[in-house]
């Protein structure tokens, strides 16, 4: 992969790792958890989906332990969180999904990229890169007792599907990894606040009529 476009991954990563803990840090705050409690939620929400990739695509390292970086950033997300929430001026409420939504394109993106340069097919680079977007939210609400968003209505888990299959199928065609890279952030982010914006969601399941 080329240097500018490694470089430009590994910050877009951190921050989307901040941007995860500090929900991870919301949903402690709700339900009113003691200091590690939060640090946990943080933790499990940023770094439990790339976690879980790495160990199915048989990385060498699991990328936090091989870069302690995202750690820091962790703890620090969750002390900075802790002083936030606190403050009687909050952000606007669009500020947390919007950029929510640029981790979880980044996020997405990353782990098919991960996947690809350990051998995976191009449908299995797809599910890693939903799974690197969605796997830590979904152990943030189980630990809450909660139903895990991404099994609900919610466009979130078909965003991370969109990104993935551009950005692979990008690449299948020969396009550049710049190129390729910018379509499957593209098409996860812009899915993803439409969701947001105007409220569309997938059809809800039911056995009743």
């Amino acid at each position: 992969m080329l240097p500018l476009v490694e470089s430009v991954f590994y910050w877009s990563d951190l921050f989307g790792t901040a941007v995860f803990a500090f929900s991870g840090v919301l949903v402690a705050g709700r339900l009113r958890m003691d200091g590690f409690g939060v640090i946990v939620l943080a933790a499990v929400t940023a770094i439990g989906g790339g976690t879980i990739r790495d160990l199915i695509i048989g990385a060498e390292q699991v990328f936090w332990v091989a870069n302690t970086v995202y750690l820091w950033v962790i703890l620090g997300t969750a002390l900075l969180g802790l002083y936030l929430v606190h403050l009687p001026r909050r952000l606007p409420w669009y500020m947390l999904p919007l950029a929510d939504a640029f981790g979880l394109a980044i996020f997405t993106v990353i782990g098919a990229d991960k996947a690809l340069s350990h051998g995976t097919s191009g449908m299995v680079a797809v599910v890693m890169g939903v799974i690197t977007g969605v796997a830590g939210g979904m152990i943030r609400d189980v630990l809450a007792r909660e139903v895990p968003m991404v099994l609900q209505r919610e466009i979130y888990a078909t965003a991370c599907i969109l990104g993935g299959m551009l950005y692979t199928g990008s690449l299948a065609l020969g396009l550049p990894v710049l190129l390729a890279t910018g379509l499957g952030m593209l098409g996860t982010f812009v899915l993803r606040v439409a969701a947001i914006r105007w409220h569309l969601s997938l059809p809800a399941f039911s056995l009743t009529r």
